[in-house]
């Protein structure tokens, strides 16, 4: 009688075994082919863009004239907009997933807003455009200036930054609380000094992926009616803007009529890849450096 059971315990282990690497296979397949992917990408853009970087072409202003085009306006625009979206996604954000996780007491109230902050997430950028054409440029009457765009976008990429602040809070051991407790500090004294510090640089890998996003969103801005063939520099909140995506989708889509416009399409795509690593690596520097001391 303990043969055959032997015989297919041992089966069931092989075909374990099997689907194990099965699935490694399978998932290292798809994360090489999403690799493979993007060196593609990146290659075709050096090749095409390369030729067209400059001085001139990062410190001058939109021209009619491919040969004199430059992208400072765009360049200032984009740090602008991550001027507003920064301070109130990390704020509010930061603020609402405390609240939800730490103070808010379980019920139906607090399903039904976690349960619609999980569905914002998957809403298409453009609605959020749309919202915020109707709530900021609209009814607010503030146009098209960075102020509308840089709320638009943090509205877009709130429900992420609070789902993943929850997680990181969920993450924190519950002992270090208790502890904190014990020795009779207050609930905020235990959150801002022992909770945060914990959870900060998971709160901050999300920020960043956020914040990435919202980086290279095009959609929303094109619902704002954000232009792309701008002369004068921003220097405020409450200036007329353009970004780097922006003036990537239009010199594209000139690119049909005029082909030099792929280059410098291309050129303004080097920029933007650039301007993303700078910040990510940053970030992940601060993430780390916090997260050793804590």
């Amino acid at each position: 009688m303990q043969k055959p059971l032997q015989v297919s315990s041992q089966s069931r282990i092989r075909f374990r075994l099997l689907k194990d690497r099965f699935a490694k296979l399978a998932f290292a397949s798809a994360a090489l082919f999403g690799l493979l992917i993007l060196i593609i990408l990146f290659i075709r853009i050096t090749s095409e863009g390369a030729s067209s970087l400059s001085l001139d072409f990062l410190t001058g202003r939109f021209s009619t004239s491919p040969e004199k085009a430059g992208i400072m306006g765009a360049i200032l625009g984009t740090f602008w907009l991550l001027a507003v979206v920064v301070p109130v996604t990390m704020i509010v954000g930061i603020g609402s997933a405390i609240y939800l996780e730490l103070y808010a007491k379980n019920g139906k109230l607090k399903a039904f807003t976690q349960t619609n902050i999980g569905n914002l997430a998957g809403i298409p950028s453009i609605v959020y455009g749309i919202l915020g054409l109707t709530v900021f440029v609209r009814a607010l009457k503030f146009g098209g200036v960075v102020l509308a765009g840089g709320l638009t976008l943090s509205l877009l990429i709130l429900p992420i930054v609070i789902v993943a602040a929850q997680e990181s809070l969920r993450s924190v051991p519950e002992q270090l609380g208790d502890a904190s407790d014990a020795l009779g500090a207050s609930k905020w004294q235990t959150i801002q000094s022992v909770i945060l510090p914990v959870a900060f640089p998971s709160i901050m890998t999300g920020a960043i992926l956020a914040l990435s996003r919202a980086i290279g969103e095009t959609a929303p801005l094109v619902v704002l009616g954000i232009p792309a063939l701008l002369i004068p520099f921003p220097g405020g909140i409450f200036d007329r803007f353009t970004v780097l995506p922006m003036q990537i989708y239009y010199w594209t889509l000139d690119s049909a009529l005029v082909a030099e416009y792929a280059q410098l399409a291309a050129a303004t795509s080097i920029v933007l890849l650039v301007s993303l690593f700078i910040l990510n690596g940053s970030a992940i520097f601060l993430r780390n450096k916090y997260s050793i001391q804590s």
